[in-house]
């Protein structure tokens, strides 16, 4: 059972870095960086599908937890992909600090960070590899808790990216900052409905053996959004474009929790 699931994580391993090697020479070609987002989401439905024919878990449950994955991870990618290709040739205002600072060597940090990325998706991933191993034939209150929840979070994440596709396209709102719906509550709805998402994948996994090491996934992404990749640079990057509007935003809503509105 040990060497099939080093076997499959490796095979997991291998075939993600070589799609963000792909990735990461299609960014070099039209000069950016951000596509790699898009793919960091496609990446885990590709992993999903390779523990649907390598896992030997219990069938049912496998299908399961790669259904949702498989569901969260296209969705995901294919609203960012929207996003992207709609300014291909004008890469995100994260990514343009990064080659600022990267410079003069920014395509092979770059090419580094592609890779991290890959290897991230794998890393992440450990609830799914703790779920499809599970060979109990019944599944347990867990799965059906975290199953709910997971239904919960990723139709509030789809909300608060419908809300802010919604804002931009209205002409009348460009330069304007969106503070309607979910956006009205917090600066990054879909953030915390993201990382809800990753709650239920961990209580997924308490019903399987040794599922409380899934907790790593939740917090990792926690640490992302709130020390890395997620808040500070995507704030970082709203006070370049928006200035004082911005700063008046943070003072009068939550980061992170939509439902707590500051005074």
């Amino acid at each position: 059972m040990l060497n099939s699931l080093l076997l499959t994580i490796l095979i997991c391993i291998i075939v993600c870095v070589i799609i963000m090697g792909i990735v990461w020479l299609w960014a070099k070609k039209i000069n950016n960086a951000g596509v790699v987002d898009i793919f960091w989401s496609f990446n885990f439905p590709v992993i999903a599908l390779l523990l649907l024919i390598l896992a030997d878990g219990f069938q049912t449950r496998k299908w399961l937890i790669c259904g949702m994955v498989i569901i969260w991870g296209s969705r995901l990618g294919t609203h960012l992909g929207r996003r992207v290709i709609k300014h291909l040739h004008e890469e995100e205002g994260r990514y343009t600090q990064l080659r600022k600072e990267w410079a003069p060597k920014a395509d092979q940090k770059f090419f580094t960070f592609f890779q991290a990325q890959g290897l991230s998706n794998v890393f992440l991933s450990v609830p799914f590899f703790i779920i499809t191993q599970n060979k109990e034939p019944e599944l347990s209150i867990f799965e059906f808790v975290g199953l709910g929840l997971w239904v919960i979070a990723i139709l509030g994440e789809a909300r608060a990216d419908w809300q802010l596709d919604q804002f931009k396209k209205d002409p009348d709102n460009k330069g304007k900052l969106c503070d309607t719906g979910l956006w009205h509550y917090s600066r990054h709805p879909n953030y915390f409905f993201e990382w809800l998402i990753w709650i239920s994948y961990f209580i997924f996994a308490l019903g399987s053996p040794y599922g409380f090491l899934a907790i790593i996934s939740p917090a990792i992404i926690l640490y992302l959004l709130f020390k890395v990749t997620g808040i500070p640079a995507t704030e970082e990057q709203s006070i370049r474009s928006k200035g004082e509007l911005y700063v008046q935003y943070q003072q009068t809503t939550s980061a992170f929790f939509p439902w707590f509105k500051r005074k």
